[in-house]
This record gives structure tokens, sequence and C-alpha cells, in this order.
């Protein structure tokens, strides 16, 4: 059942606090991997499963990609105060939706329905609610109530921005907590590293993502590859690669002990060392693409394949004028995205350098890469 209002039947809408600047961390923390999806798909999921309405929370001049289907049915709304700050938002929302807002920061790394519940419960008959661990304040998950809007926009116009400043003002409640592990958000690359060893980060069973960079000859794939997947990595993604070859190819070079393993007869053979493993195996026939990442990656997050321009179920497709070629390879609504230095059309569209903007957007769609 969905905690969507508290216990006196207010209704509550959620606001997924999505406008920060990410300076400490060093990348956008909102695209960081945690247990096989992003802070932002995760927590977005989170408050979706819980609340009837959901807005998600950006700073001036600010665009979000909510991937694909996580971000159905909800708003997203930009503060209507400079500054980019938690306040900002909270108060945009309030004075938007007029009736209380629960506020969760999107890179807190552990919401918990516990947690959640007690606030909630707690917030009937005050202005605010909010948990407390001894003196300290958990400003960014907590409820609002319409009534903190005034100190809030007298604040906001004294370009005061500390949000734990309202509870001064207006009457809290304060909801004791042992310790912070339910509200405990992430700024810098160490607490990333930190939640991620604590999570096991991939759950279980779950398969790769899969993606192949297509396009036509001599258009820039592998360098393509090499931009996009340092940036997956600094995602904190385990991220694998496949490369296409449409001739016969030899990894093993004749007269080597491996290779005269093989001339053997044997059907298959590895050459293994303390820093590197190779698997050979001979075939029949052309295993698929899906097949190779379901037999050779499991564990990783997602896959990036190069070629398997027909056969890949999800692309990405590369166009650069230099190489030569008058139109695209892939048809209307058969590239997921394209990535180009033409005047062309597409809905997901990125520079040729734009190696991190293409890993951000493969980032929130991991769920629907992982359907093949």
């Amino acid at each position: 059942m969905q905690p969507a209002s508290t216990p006196r039947g207010q209704a509550v809408t959620a606001v997924l606090l999505a406008g920060g600047r990410s300076r400490r961390a060093g990348v956008d923390k909102r695209f960081l991997v945690l247990e096989g999806r992003t802070l932002l798909v995760r927590n977005l999921a989170f408050l979706r499963a819980r609340f009837a309405t959901v807005i998600v929370s950006l700073a001036r001049g600010q665009q979000l990609d909510l991937g694909d289907g996580d971000g159905e049915g909800v708003t997203t709304l930009v503060d209507a105060w400079p500054g980019s700050s938690p306040l900002a938002g909270v108060a945009t929302a309030l004075a938007e939706c007029a009736r209380p807002v629960f506020a969760m920061a999107a890179d807190i790394a552990a919401p918990h329905d516990g947690a959640l519940a007690r606030v909630l419960a707690a917030f009937p008959g005050h202005d605010a609610s909010v948990p407390a661990i001894g003196p300290h304040l958990q400003p960014l998950f907590a409820v609002y109530s319409p009534a903190c809007l005034p100190a809030m926009e007298a604040m906001l116009r004294a370009q005061r921005h500390g949000i734990v400043d309202v509870f001064s003002v207006v009457d809290t409640a304060q909801v004791g907590f042992p310790d912070e592990s339910y509200f405990r958000n992430i700024n810098t690359m160490s607490e990333y590293e930190t939640a991620r060893s604590e999570s096991g980060n991939s759950p279980a069973g779950v398969r790769p993502a899969l993606v192949a960079i297509v396009g036509k000859s001599d258009s820039g794939k592998t360098t393509l590859i090499e931009k996009v997947v340092p940036e997956l990595v600094k995602l904190g993604l385990r991220v694998g690669t496949v490369k296409h070859d449409a001739h016969t190819f030899e990894i093993d070079h004749p007269g080597k002990d491996s290779w005269r393993h093989g001339q053997s007869g044997a059907q298959a053979y590895a050459i293994a060392s303390a820093e590197r493993l190779a698997f050979i195996t001979k075939l029949d026939g052309e295993l698929p693409l899906a097949d190779i990442v379901r037999r050779f990656f499991n564990g990783f997050d997602i896959v990036v394949a190069e070629g398997y321009k027909r056969t890949a179920p999800h692309r990405v497709e590369l166009f650069r004028v230099g190489a030569g070629h008058a139109e695209p390879l892939c048809g209307p609504g058969e590239a997921i995205a394209l990535v180009t230095d033409a005047e062309l059309a597409h809905e997901h569209r990125f520079g040729l350098e734009d190696g991190a903007g293409l890993a951000q957007f493969l980032a929130v769609r991991l769920d629907s890469l992982r359907e093949y």
C-alpha cells in the first residue's frame, strides 16, 4: 500500500531533489550506479512505488533525462528561485502544489520504507516532520506543509539557502533515529565506493545491459567506444566489450604451445596467467551477440558491442560527415540514439565528443537495455 498520505488523510506529493551540481564528486552523481541502477532511477522508483504524485526538482537551466518509462507520469519542476539549493526546490514545489510535500535527495544511498513511514506518521498537526539523529536534522528526507512557504520565501529573498534553518521558525516534529544510515547521501567518490561495497552493487542473477555501436565503414566506431567506456566506468559500471569481425580471425599464433593445444583436436582451450585469461572455442556457426553476452559476461553491468548492425537488440548509430556517407545506416526508430556531427534530427542526439552524455543516456536505461 502506498504511504501517499499521512494517517489523518493529508495527501502528500513526493519531490525528488535532483538539481545539485555534483561539485565534490567530480562526476554527475545522479548517474552513479548502485545495485544495477543509477541513483536517479532507483530513487525515483522508490518514490513512484509509494506516492501517487512525484515531482523531480531541477535547478534553473537544467534538463534531465529520466530514461525510458522511468519518467512516465513524473513532472519536472524548475526552481522559481536562483541558487540551485534544496530550499529553492522545496519552496517551488510547495508553491506549485499547495499541499504537503515529502522531499528526498536524489543522491540518497538507501531510502528506507520504515523511516518514511515514521516521518509521515509524525507529520499531522505540525508544519514539518524531519528525522533527527541527536541534534542533527535530516532535511532532505522530510515532510513540509505549505505553512513553511512564507518562511522559506523570506529566507530566499534574503539569499539564505540553509534549509535546516526553516525548522527553527515553523512547528516541527523531530523524529528520532539512532544513526544516519537511512538518510546518508553520496557527496564524494569515497562515499560512493563505501555505499557500493555495502550494497554489493549489481544484484545477483541480473543479466548485463547490452548495446551496440553501429555505423557504416570508417565512421569511427572504435574511437567512440574509447570515449564512452571510460565514462561508463566512472559511473561505477563494470563494462565489457565485444568486437564483431565479419571475417575469420586468429588471436593465437601458430607454433605457440596454446596453438598446438588447439591443433591437437581440442574443441576449446584457455590461456591463463596471473593477469589475463583467454578462452578459445571452435564454433560450427556464428554465435548470436545475446548468447555471447549471456555466456561470457555474467556479473557485468553493461556490454558495449562494436558492429552487429542488423542483429543487435539495442543500437546507437555513429554517423560522421567526414566518413563520406550520404545517409545513416539505421532507418527511423531503429537506433535508440544518434552520435553525429551532421544536422540530423533524432530524439536522442549527441556530438562526436560527448562520451559523458552518451554514458549517462545509457546508464539511466540499464533496465530496458537488459531486455534481449
